[in-house]
């Protein structure tokens, strides 16, 4: 026997059996923090919540504020409102629609009982020049939207989130309906722009056409209004943002929680508050 197999370990083969095969004990994944613990939270909670939508992404954020088990119902409305609206109502009226269109389904299901809350949503992304824009139609479409957004210097994002649940009382409609509209500024790499002061103090780089390709080619953004998408790829478009993020993703997490809470005020309660306004 040579030298060097003299230095070979001699020892066992790894065994298929995985009782004796781990030595070591098992790596336990961290913990994700707990639910917020809030009275509105508490209340839905064990019952039917519905978001009246298919993204995954306000899925998601609605887990980060303790709304992990809720039910996916997208809504059957076309989406359809006519382009002459200020991008505030167009938003707006989508996501109500959403929303009355899931509820007015659920409201009577007699197998799994009417729903605690419905919460539906809708984003828009809107050109300097005021032109509403959803989701791409096909990839020169998607190409030409990335593109003006670039050469338009800033575009707004609006998100209109629309939250229902329905009153134990007979009181008309029924239901209570809380709605709000978040806006969002996102400004896009310089492309040839000439620098403001501020902007000389960091890299200036440009969002070339061939990007603009490439991100497409990637079909991330297919399925997002303005055709792209910040959480992801979409980000090394973004130069900046003034305002919320989550926003620009799909769903203003403070401004839903918001809504929740106002949605899910026990009426009794709701009858003690004193309005001054009368």
């Amino acid at each position: 026997m040579s030298e060097k197999q003299e230095l070979i370990p001699n020892l066992p083969p790894p065994s298929y059996d995985v009782s004796q095969a781990q030595t070591t004990p098992p790596i336990i994944p961290p913990r994700g923090p707990q639910p917020l613990d809030l009275p509105a939270i508490s209340r839905i909670h064990g019952r039917r919540v519905i978001l009246a939508s298919a993204s995954p992404r306000r899925r998601q954020l609605l887990a980060q504020i303790g709304l992990r088990d809720v039910e996916i119902i997208p809504s059957t409305f076309e989406e359809n409102l006519s382009k002459s609206l200020t991008p505030f109502q167009y938003v707006l009226n989508t996501a109500t629609e959403k929303a009355m269109r899931v509820y007015n389904k659920e409201i009577n299901n007699t197998a799994k009982g009417e729903p605690a809350l419905v919460l539906a949503a809708d984003t828009i992304v809107v050109s300097r020049h005021g032109d509403i824009l959803e989701k791409p139609r096909s990839m020169r479409d998607h190409v030409d939207m990335l593109k003006m957004l670039r050469d338009s210097g800033v575009h707004k994002v609006y998100t209109a989130v629309a939250v229902m649940a329905p009153l134990e009382s007979a009181r008309d409609p029924g239901y209570v309906l809380e709605t709000h509209v978040e806006e969002t500024s996102v400004k896009f790499d310089t492309n040839g722009e000439i620098p403001t002061y501020e902007e000389r103090a960091i890299l200036i780089r440009e969002v070339t056409d061939e990007l603009i390709v490439a991100y497409v080619k990637t079909r991330e953004g297919i399925d997002k209004a303005g055709g792209y998408g910040i959480q992801g790829i979409g980000s090394i478009l973004v130069e900046r943002i003034e305002g919320s993020y989550d926003n620009v993703v799909g769903l203003p997490l403070r401004a839903t929680l918001q809504l929740i809470e106002k949605v899910m005020v026990p009426e009794e309660e709701e009858e003690d508050v004193i309005d001054f306004d009368r």
